[in-house]
């Protein structure tokens, strides 16, 4: 079962027809072919997963729901604050972050982010980084997709310590990710751009500064191994 379709308000049992939005049929009946008997996946991205088989595949691709089963959020969440960078950079940290578990994700335009969300590229930016994140909860069949805030400059980001446990990835950090331990509250990591998070911008975060090793890891990395760390304690 290699393929996961999702569905907004999936409010079906077993026995429902569910019919494929036009992107979705398109994937299914012209990308991977699919077959009347063939089974799949149908999640709704909020916890909702669903045993489905294919029915009809034109002129509407239409699935019957075999099992419906409702999974719970991950707790506590660990969230990925991702500075924005050049080029796909920030595009594969985010990516390989919610095949890996993400549960939610923060653009952040940190003082040396060489890109700037501005005015009409800032929402085709954050549609597209939702975009991706939707597309790679497919792949790594997710029952949630990871929500994608607004972009937030430092100040924001440093506010969100009321409601998050910041933790911020710095290579001159005295403590290391293996020692973390869980304590209740959701955790977001915080990973700055290509140049690094500036002096001025760690002391306005204040939280945790935590390094991953002896070596300096870049931008499109250290989330994607700091959540893989994490989730093989925590999660897996």
């Amino acid at each position: 079962m290699a393929h996961c379709y999702y569905v907004d308000d999936l409010d079906v049992e077993a026995g429902d027809r569910v019919v494929l939005g036009p992107e979705d049929a398109r994937h299914a009946a012209t990308v991977s072919r699919a077959r009347v008997g063939e089974r799949v996946l149908v999640a709704d991205g909020r916890g909702t997963l669903c045993h489905a088989e294919f029915a009809e595949v034109r002129p509407e691709v239409v699935l019957v729901v075999r099992t419906v089963r409702h999974e719970p959020a991950p707790t506590p969440r660990i969230g990925l604050a991702q500075a924005l960078a050049k080029g796909d950079r920030a595009e594969l940290a985010i990516q390989a972050a919610t095949e890996l578990g993400v549960d939610a994700i923060v653009p952040w335009q940190a003082s040396r982010s060489i890109v700037a969300w501005k005015g009409d590229k800032s929402a085709k930016a954050l549609a597209r980084w939702r975009t991706i994140v939707r597309e790679a909860g497919k792949q790594s069949l997710r029952a949630h997709v990871p929500e994608v805030l607004e972009v937030v400059d430092t100040a924001s980001l440093a506010a969100l310590a009321s409601t998050w446990r910041l933790v911020v990835l710095d290579p001159t950090g005295d403590a290391t990710l293996s020692t973390l331990e869980p304590d209740g509250r959701d955790m977001l990591l915080v990973v700055g751009p290509e140049g690094g998070i500036a002096p001025d911008e760690l002391e306005r975060l204040g939280g945790e500064r935590v390094r991953m090793g002896p070596h300096v890891v870049r931008t499109s990395t250290a989330g994607p191994a700091a959540i893989a760390a994490l989730a093989a304690r925590w999660r897996w």
